[in-house]
């Protein structure tokens, strides 16, 4: 694809194969997307960080190049296991784990399981607390993730549309649009967005656990880039609580919306660089 024109490699899971681009030579760098994105959005880390640093950049299963089985499950625990499997089967260490959305739940389980393999942090627009007192995501999960709204995401991709239409400051070129609403192409390939949003209350429990255990993260070097024109974690209390967890973090504020490294582009490559091992 000339939107993502790098290679791709499959590893088989229980149900089917995940997409990953493997590139460049150095520390690893493992990026985690989240709903409804896949890894085009790390495409300009791809291109400018691969010359000096080893760029991990998977598809979730039933997101991007990945396979889409239709009856597979797609709950965030599952997609954790699934890139645990990944990693160990690429046989990482010294780890800068890159994550947004729901790549921060997804990629941070496993640091929580790896601290020793994990040594730094970029977190953008994420979380790894549970949703279900806050009023505003509660709504929204309800919702996007309801029952009302699984017919409008398969039958129209609507929240693929809206999100995408709706998370970034400055609209996104056509060709990057269409890139990303390619793989929903179908109405079963829409329902794994449709899971995303329900799973910001139905996994509460595992959130819970995953943020019983954040302590664990302060062992680590953080970087935090965040989009303060996001229309659902854009306020500060958002941040205050990654600034609480991780108070040696440098924090860098940018007028990006949800998607940020789409509103920041190579900008975004300036921030992570900081946060990097020098090679």
């Amino acid at each position: 694809m000339d939107d993502f024109p790098f290679p791709t490699s499959y590893i088989r899971v229980e149900a089917g194969r995940i997409a990953y681009t493997d590139l460049g030579n150095g520390p690893p760098v493992v990026c985690l997307h989240g709903n409804p994105t896949w890894g085009l959005m790390y495409r300009h880390l791809l291109r400018d960080l691969t010359p000096a640093y080893r760029c991990i950049v998977p598809d979730y299963l039933g997101f991007g190049r990945s396979d889409k089985p239709a009856g597979a499950s797609y709950r965030p625990p599952h997609h954790a296991t699934r890139i645990e499997a990944l990693i160990n089967h690429l046989n990482l260490d010294d780890i800068t784990l890159v994550v947004h959305d729901w790549g921060g739940p997804i990629g941070l389980s496993y640091a929580l399981g790896n601290a020793d393999r994990v040594s730094r942090l970029v977190l953008m627009n994420t979380w790894l607390w549970p949703n279900d007192a806050d009023p505003w995501i509660a709504a929204f999960s309800r919702l996007a993730g309801g029952r009302v709204a699984r017919p409008f995401v398969r039958g129209f991709n609507a929240f693929a549309h809206l999100a995408l239409r709706l998370g970034t400051h400055r609209p996104l070129p056509e060709k990057i649009l269409a890139a990303y609403l390619r793989p929903l192409d179908s109405p079963d390939r829409r329902l794994p967005t449709w899971t995303f949003a329900r799973s910001l209350l139905t996994e509460t429990a595992w959130l819970r656990s995953l943020w019983s255990r954040r302590r664990r993260l302060r062992s680590m070097d953080a970087v935090v880039v965040w989009g303060r024109r996001d229309p659902a974690l854009g306020a500060a209390r958002y941040l205050n609580r990654w600034r609480r967890l991780l108070p040696d973090a440098r924090v860098y504020e940018t007028q990006a919306s949800h998607f940020v490294p789409e509103d920041l582009g190579t900008d975004l490559v300036t921030h992570i660089r900081r946060g990097l091992p020098r090679v």
